[in-house]
């Protein structure tokens, strides 16, 4: 896909978006069991079941998911499609590239260990690195692009209102 290619696709939905603002906001939901052997939960995503469960660093096997790291790599697939998809609209060849993600918690948080110790991620970093003839000042304007747009770098950094509640089935 070139840049022209996306726009075309792009922009009736843009002018939807602009014409009927309403329209932009769309709710994304999650859905997991616990209806599982074990401690873990079942998530569903859309293409598969994934089961996650305990970091081996709090007991776990390693054999189930941890979901620190699918927060690492939510946070690596939104990046990399947005990385793309800003190369491709400013024209930015790209032969190949790569996208890292690393976090930085203490486990004696979560598991109650030191009550003054944080519960989550301490740091994050994410790091690409890109194959491309581009001159310099095209990857700076590609990784500010790639940071502005990216919905879960975003999310992750600016950190939105969250709740949370529980009910009876």
């Amino acid at each position: 896909m070139d840049a022209a290619e996306l726009r075309q696709m792009q922009a009736p939905i843009k002018e939807r978006y602009k014409t009927d603002p309403k329209t932009a906001m769309i709710t994304l939901k999650a859905k997991g069991s616990t209806d599982s052997e074990g401690i873990a939960c079942k998530v569903e995503t859309g293409r598969a079941i994934a089961m996650a469960g305990l970091h081996p660093a709090t007991g776990g096997s390693g054999l189930e998911l941890c979901s620190g790291d699918m927060l690492l790599e939510a946070l690596v697939a939104c990046a990399g499609v947005t990385l793309k998809s800003v190369a491709t609209a400013i024209e930015v060849p790209l032969r190949t590239g790569n996208v890292y993600a690393e976090g930085d918690l203490d486990f004696r948080g979560t598991l109650g260990v030191d009550k003054e110790t944080p519960v989550g991620f301490a740091e994050i970093r994410l790091r690409f690195e890109v194959d491309t003839p581009a001159p310099q000042d095209k990857l700076d304007l590609l990784l500010k692009l790639t940071e502005r747009y990216c919905v879960v770098y975003q999310t992750i950094k600016n950190g939105p209102k969250v709740s949370v509640s529980m009910q009876r089935m």
